[in-house]
């Protein structure tokens, strides 16, 4: 008797066994497949050339910069709109007077604005830009990030230099090298940058050799390539997929990509060129990306 009950008892270890590693393969591969997009809706064209988009979850809104005319000029006819989840524009010209303002990022109740050569600072609930700081060297302010103790990155497409914005007010270079390969969008996450470079070397507004995600720990600096460090393409906007992936935008190629933390990648969306810095609310499992050559907004529900 002691014997039967002894081989039950393994037959039974060996089947939960075998139904744990099931399940747990499953969910590793499940973990690691391509998120797959479904169209939500579409905003009208009536932006002019849509830069970024970003969430202010405290108001429940979106706000997009608009270049509106040549992205290095200093002409002023730069604006912020305001948009509401459905597409819908509450106020297209909510923020004026900017030049070609391009990545956004909020911390502590400020939007902050990369514009050309100045970090633009707007208090969210006066609305009004409350300051405007120079980077000093700087021809294409692009991309901003925020870390978690508050300091807000800026990159600087075509000098391969990101500036700093610190706690204590202080706009300065924080880091200047080759590496960066033209350093266009940026994410903070878990101590590090994530970069997506436009490419070098540069023909003109194009590059020559196009670029792919890139890595920077804040504790030294030092730049990596994420994964194999394959040529993907133009990159512009970066969002984590919230699962060591990243949905990231190729401008020229007018692709939404979704690249692994191996660094192979796989294009989740054609869409036309001028796909630009996109957001993506992970609560609400939304993405609403900007197409600038359009003027219009599109958004996705991601499953």
């Amino acid at each position: 008797k002691l014997i039967l009950i002894w081989r039950r008892n393994m037959k039974k270890i060996a089947f939960f066994k075998y139904l744990f590693s099931m399940v747990f393969m499953f969910s590793l591969a499940f973990a690691h497949a391509d998120p797959v997009l479904t169209k939500l809706w579409e905003s009208k064209a009536d932006f002019k050339l849509p830069e970024s988009v970003v969430f202010d979850k405290e108001n429940n809104i979106l706000y997009v910069s608009n270049m509106q005319g040549d992205p290095f000029s200093k002409d002023g006819n730069g604006f912020i709109s305001k948009v509401d989840l459905d597409g819908k524009i509450v106020k297209l010209k909510w923020i004026e007077g900017l030049h070609a303002p391009k990545g956004l990022a909020i911390s502590k109740g400020k939007l902050y604005v990369g514009d050309v050569d100045q970090l633009i600072e707007i208090d969210i609930k006066a609305g009004k830009i409350s300051k405007k700081l120079d980077a000093a060297g700087a021809s294409f302010l692009n991309d901003v990030t925020v870390d978690t103790y508050g300091n807000v990155y800026v990159s600087d497409t075509f000098t391969d230099t990101i500036y700093r914005l610190n706690t204590f007010g202080q706009l300065t270079t924080w880091l200047y090298s080759p590496k960066l390969e033209a350093p266009n969008g940026l994410h903070y996450e878990k101590g590090q940058i994530i970069v997506g470079s436009w490419g070098h070397p540069t023909d003109g507004f194009a590059p020559a050799v196009v670029g792919h995600l890139k890595t920077i720990a804040l504790k030294n600096k030092e730049i990596k390539s994420l994964g194999n460090a394959k040529p993907v393409g133009t990159l512009d906007g970066v969002e984590s997929d919230g699962n060591g992936g990243y949905f990231v935008a190729d401008w020229v190629g007018g692709n939404l990509l979704h690249i692994k933390a191996d660094g192979n990648f796989k294009v989740l969306e054609k869409l036309s060129q001028g796909a630009a810095d996109h957001e993506v609310i992970h609560d609400k499992k939304i993405l609403i990306m900007p197409l600038m050559n359009d003027g219009k907004l599109v958004a996705f529900k991601i499953k």
